[in-house]
């Protein structure tokens, strides 16, 4: 499925993916703008029942990882750097697995390699985040205005369901090859273990832990994000030159 789309720069194909409940228009606007100045071209996806996609919600990151092989290929894009966060980061990790041929690097952050010991009070604090959230009638409003005809609820509500984590496919990395980086913050101490497991698991991946931020680093310090990712992208095509 080919997913609505926000463009921004031209030059080298950079894949930014929002998180859970948000779009790509509202998502990583700091980020867009700074690589769109910086010879990027920047592609922010609409994931599947965000803002413009539509789509089912059942198994939900393989359709998602391939709806972004759809949207490159109706965009013409043979090769793309990715990154995404939480949800996003998922679907950007499952893409680089499923498609290696179509990525020239890797970011993600705000996701986890294997269960935390208190998965379950985590999922219930999110859960529990979400039913406040339904009773803010402004956020209801402004959720109802991006996502447009869907039905937004019911996909938070999927998130929180049991097994929807493909914690099967996070934690499966050590056969990536594809320039790999994890960035965190400093605030959410059990992201920071998960970005250290990511490391046990495959050494060639990097790791970033930015101060001053939490699960949505990229919203909490967009600049530090930004110069952390542009600082691996140029690192990658060094290395890419030399070889």
């Amino acid at each position: 499925m080919i997913l609505h789309t926000t463009i921004n720069g031209e030059g080298e194909p950079l894949v930014l993916i929002h998180s859970g409940g948000m779009t790509g228009h509202t998502e990583y606007e700091e980020q867009s703008d700074y690589f769109a100045a910086n010879n990027y071209k920047v592609i922010r996806p609409d994931l599947r029942g965000h803002g413009k996609s539509n789509g089912r919600i059942e198994n939900y990151f393989s359709h998602c990882a391939d709806d972004i092989h759809d949207t490159l290929d109706s965009l013409n894009l043979e090769e793309c750097h990715i990154a995404g966060v939480s949800i996003g980061g998922i679907v950007a990790l499952l893409f680089a697995k499923n498609y290696p041929e179509k990525v020239k690097s890797l970011s993600f952050s705000g996701i986890y390699p294997i269960e935390p010991d208190n998965w379950n009070e985590l999922s219930r604090e999110e859960a529990e985040r979400y039913e406040q959230l339904f009773n803010n009638m402004e956020a209801v409003d402004y959720l109802s205005e991006i996502h447009g005809g869907n039905d937004w609820k019911s996909l938070l509500h999927s998130f929180c369901e049991d097994d929807f984590y493909p914690f099967h496919e996070t934690g499966d990395v050590s056969m990536i090859t594809i320039p790999t980086l994890c960035i965190v913050g400093e605030k959410e101490n059990v992201e920071v273990s998960a970005a250290i497991t990511y490391k046990q698991l495959n050494p060639a991946f990097h790791i970033a832990i930015i101060p001053f931020a939490g699960h949505l680093v990229h919203r909490e310090q967009p600049e530090l994000y930004s110069h952390t990712l542009e600082a691996f992208l140029k690192n990658q095509q060094i290395e890419s030159e030399e070889n």
